[in-house]
């Protein structure tokens, strides 16, 4: 099976967290194909640049609840925020991330051959 690779844009705040190893999952309200192994990070304004990338360990998906209670450890996050985001939605994505690297210098989208900011993300390969 070919493994993909997704450019996810997060906030710089959340993308720093994840770089500092301080946040070990991320969050999302749609899942991307099993076959996703990696994701690489667009820290949105106003850095907007790709800044790091990590592996994905494991997708887990849930209620909102269970999700919450597996990695509310290494969120990153508030309990509030969690809520907040996932308000309205009874299921969510948490993507655990391990062998994070930082780019020493950030990346415009344009090297991933990448003309327009993703919404949420894009597949790349």
């Amino acid at each position: 099976m070919l493994m993909s690779t997704i450019l996810l844009s997060i906030k710089p705040q959340y993308a720093k967290a994840i770089l500092e190893n301080r946040k070990a999952y991320e969050f999302r309200k749609k899942r991307c194909k099993n076959s996703v192994k990696k994701i690489i990070f667009y820290s949105t304004a106003p850095q907007s640049k790709v800044v790091g990338e990590a592996e994905i360990e494991e997708i887990i998906e849930d209620s909102p609840h269970k999700v919450w209670e597996i990695a509310k450890h290494a969120a990153g996050i508030t309990y509030t925020q969690y809520c907040a985001y996932y308000q309205g939605y009874s299921k969510a994505v948490a993507y655990k991330l391990s062998n994070v690297i930082v780019y020493k210098e950030p990346k415009p989208l344009i090297d991933y051959g990448v003309k327009h900011v993703p919404q949420s993300f894009i597949y790349l390969d």
